[in-house]
């Protein structure tokens, strides 16, 4: 049977081309936020090469006594915790039946999905010898590692979000059967993926309990993985908050029978529980500081810092959430979910970095190749989420299977 030549472009028109000749799709691109795009990606890829052939020396401030940079305090622990919106829409859908956030879950999972696969490509970068990136997962494993364990949860949490996004890749090539397989998989994938995130977003702060002489005293403590994780169920509800209304923004045309007050309702319910769950991480850092009595080191320079990120970034937004939640305060809701963002990862970098070796006479400052190819991972995602939401029903029902959501 001969393929009929014709059918397969009218399919690149349609699915890649959204339904443009080539000519006028690259017009409609011609646009300065593909500019700047383009331009962040011509500096950055360079630069990423140039970092695999040459190594680590050459291309960042990284050393024996320094081996963590902004790789792993922005894009991997960063990353990882701001992707954590598929875990809890997924859950608050999936498994408590709160059906009225369905429009929430796709682009969350989706934001998830891709948040962990450019945190594994982040680390590649940050490994010297990347090609052994699965090495703790086949050759170094084993049970007592905590390596071990955050490699496999990742690697098992990436399948089951991907599991949870299958069903609008198969709308997309009207794969009607394994749609239908695969949407009826997704309550299974996130119970999955609800014990799998669990374990590796407190294990990533348990790294820090191994190295207690080298974190700062006011940020160590035997909470940490209970810290690590409250903290990322926190920053998933505010990215979801924060994320919706970007979208609401940016892809308006997409966005089917917006309604502002209803909204709202909807991610006052999210702050309303974003806003407990920070009154609680905030009196667990309290517990930590008093298990440790370090009180005397608040009146330091580190202490200050301490203090800045405690009282501004815990405790300020558990109130102003509470408040958007108490007077019905959409705008309220929505600027308080992006100074938590801010937190989460400021916290993340005092962890990581700047209370890192906090007492050794060398001090990491990144070199401008590290923030480079930062940047350009995050234009990447940013590229690829809106690639694929542009192509995909992730903001609405698809019309061929409202009747099967």
């Amino acid at each position: 049977m001969e393929r009929n030549p014709d059918s397969s472009l009218s399919w690149i028109h349609n699915k890649l081309f959204l339904g443009m000749t080539f000519r006028n799709y690259l017009k409609s691109n011609l646009t300065l936020s593909n500019g700047i795009a383009v331009l962040i990606l011509v500096i950055a890829i360079p630069v990423m090469i140039y970092r695999f052939v040459y190594g680590l020396g050459p291309s960042t401030n990284l050393s024996d006594t320094n081996p963590w940079g902004i790789w792993i305090g922005v894009d991997v622990l960063s990353g990882i915790a701001l992707a954590a919106g598929g875990l809890v829409i997924g859950t608050l859908y999936y498994l408590f039946g709160m059906k009225e956030y369905h429009h929430f879950v796709r682009p969350a999972v989706l934001t998830s999905l891709l948040g962990y696969l450019f945190a594994v490509f982040a680390l590649l970068f940050d490994l010297g010898r990347y090609y052994r990136l699965p090495y703790p997962m086949v050759v170094s494993y084993g049970l007592t590692s905590i390596m071990f364990l955050v490699a496999w949860h990742f690697a098992l949490y990436i399948l089951a979000l991907l599991i949870e996004w299958s069903p609008a890749l198969f709308e997309w090539l009207n794969l009607r059967k394994l749609r239908e397989w695969f949407n009826k998989m997704a309550i299974w994938a996130t119970v999955f993926g609800v014990i799998i995130a669990g374990g590796h977003q407190s294990a990533l702060g348990a790294l820090f309990l191994i190295a207690p002489s080298k974190l700062h005293p006011l940020w160590y403590s035997e909470l940490l993985p209970i810290f690590f994780l409250i903290s990322a169920i926190i920053a998933g509800l505010s990215m979801v908050i924060f994320e919706s209304t970007l979208i609401q923004k940016v892809f308006k045309k997409q966005v089917e029978h917006f309604d502002n007050a209803e909204f709202d309702r909807l991610i006052n319910g999210l702050g309303k529980g974003a806003s407990a769950a920070l009154f609680t991480y905030f009196f667990l850092k309290l517990l930590g500081l008093a298990s440790s009595n370090n009180w005397g080191l608040l009146n330091t320079l580190y202490g200050y810092l301490f203090l800045f990120e405690l009282m501004g970034f815990i405790l300020l937004p558990a109130f102003l959430f509470a408040y958007g939640v108490r007077y019905k305060n959409g705008k309220v809701t929505r600027w308080t979910a992006l100074l938590t963002v801010v937190g989460i990862v400021l916290n993340r970098i005092n962890t990581s970095i700047i209370a890192f070796n906090w007492n050794a006479p060398e001090r990491y400052y990144p070199l401008w190749t590290e923030v480079v190819i930062t940047i350009g991972i995050i234009t990447m995602g940013v590229l690829t989420f809106r690639w694929i939401v542009n192509r995909m029903a992730i903001l609405y029902d698809h019309p061929e299977y409202k009747s099967v959501h």
